[in-house]
């Protein structure tokens, strides 16, 4: 895959690269690429978590419990 810049976006590809320590103009495309991709996959959760009913009450209990499960899992 090629992909053409004007000069301002290559200048500031390359200085990202330097500043960034990236090794290659490739490598920062690959990264950009990756979080958006990520940023997507989150935001269709989120948006599944938005349209789904609520299954319990969400207080207190709910996140001690939930503290205690991923303590526990931590722990093993």
């Amino acid at each position: 895959m090629n992909i053409s810049l004007p000069d301002n976006l290559k200048n500031f590809v390359d200085q990202q690269v330097s500043e960034r320590g990236y090794g290659t103009c490739s490598e920062y495309v690959r990264e950009l690429i990756r979080r958006d991709r990520d940023r997507e996959q989150l935001r269709g959760l989120l948006m599944d978590g938005a349209s789904s009913p609520p299954i319990e009450p969400v207080d207190d209990r709910y996140f001690d419990n939930l503290r205690d499960r991923v303590q526990s899992r931590a722990k093993a």
